[in-house]
């Protein structure tokens, strides 16, 4: 089992629902958040967003799924991205589950 999260602008989140589906995934859950940039750290891994002034009206969409949904969904994000190059790309994490309660 594998958690994946993905986080986007809201304009993209009709696409990332698409990908969910292709791949799918079918139970998930989605969150809205506002990550904030203002392009002063050169490493992305210091913070999740970035500290400033601008504001962006992002989503974050997570699950608990199978480690080939999590992969097949990973692998479309990531083609997705290389074809649409932009300043917002989708991002995506999956974390293994070591252990679950289901």
């Amino acid at each position: 089992m594998k958690f994946l999260i993905v986080t986007c602008i809201k304009e993209c989140e009709d696409l990332v629902f698409g990908i969910f589906k292709e791949s799918k995934i079918r139970a998930y859950s989605s969150t809205e958040i506002v990550g904030f940039k203002d392009n002063q750290s050169p490493n992305l891994l210091e913070e999740w967003f970035a500290s400033g002034d601008e504001k962006f009206d992002s989503t974050m969409l997570f699950s608990f799924t199978s480690d080939e949904n999590a992969s097949i969904a990973m692998d479309l994000i990531i083609a997705y991205n290389q074809n649409n190059p932009t300043n917002f790309p989708i991002r995506a994490f999956i974390v293994p589950v070591e252990k679950s309660s289901f």
